[in-house]
């Protein structure tokens, strides 16, 4: 005889019990899994919604914000290049002239009488209602042509027998001083600073120009030292 081994009814009854647990877990996740899947599937597809909704907006306000720059500068306004900064250049020259420092400073400060003996200045004319202007021209053949200029000039406030200064209101940009030194009671030191802008016809030249200039200066005063011994010969005593 086989001997049969009985299984008792609840062990079959727990399996059985385990068994649909585990199918009714099986079916929970399966359901959550989907679940999860649904609802990251919307949410990619609001993300993707909100991303395309940004950049139409994006689009849309750059569209406009061209739009508006372009609209906020009109037509006619054109853009210009600038035009180049001039040269200044600074000459000065000293010389010593055998006049009392009072008789020098009378003598330079007769604007009108420069033309005498300053080289390149051919007139000098003083404003009849307003005597601290005066207006100059200059003529002088150099570099191969014929150079004029003109300009209206104003006498600063001076400081007597020590410093005559201007500068230029229009025309030929440029400014300057004298100043006066005592040597001895019948002789002083002047020394003349001319500043300039470099015209434009002689902007090829201007290397040139400095050391011509420094020359010509030179020799008005030297022209000014017999001019001013003269001067004080004939200033009544």
């Amino acid at each position: 005889m086989s001997a049969t081994t009985a299984i008792p009814a609840s062990t079959t009854m727990s399996a059985a019990a385990t068994s649909a647990s585990a199918s009714s877990s099986a079916h929970i996740l399966r359901l959550n899994h989907n679940q999860l899947i649904v609802s990251l599937h919307g949410r990619r597809k609001s993300i993707s919604a909100s991303s395309s909704s940004f950049f139409s907006t994006y689009r849309f306000n750059s569209s406009i914000s061209r739009s508006s720059r372009r609209i906020s500068y009109p037509s006619s306004i054109r853009i210009r290049p600038l035009s180049p900064v001039m040269e200044w250049q600074d000459v000065t020259v000293k010389m010593e002239v055998d006049v009392p420092i009072s008789v020098a400073y009378k003598c330079y400060s007769d604007r009108e009488a420069i033309p005498e003996w300053m080289p390149f200045i051919s007139t000098v004319k003083i404003l009849e209602d307003k005597p601290d202007l005066s207006r100059w021209s200059l003529k002088y053949e150099a570099f191969g042509q014929n150079i004029e200029y003109s300009w209206l000039a104003r006498n600063m406030q001076p400081t007597p027998n020590q410093k005559i200064h201007w500068r230029s209101l229009e025309g030929l940009p440029n400014r300057g001083a004298v100043r006066f030194f005592p040597k001895g009671p019948s002789s002083c030191i002047i020394e003349l600073t001319v500043s300039y802008e470099v015209p434009q016809l002689l902007v090829p030249v201007a290397s040139a120009l400095k050391p011509f200039l420094e020359n010509l200066l030179s020799q008005g005063l030297e022209r000014f030292a017999t001019f001013a011994r003269s001067y004080s010969a004939d200033t009544p005593k």
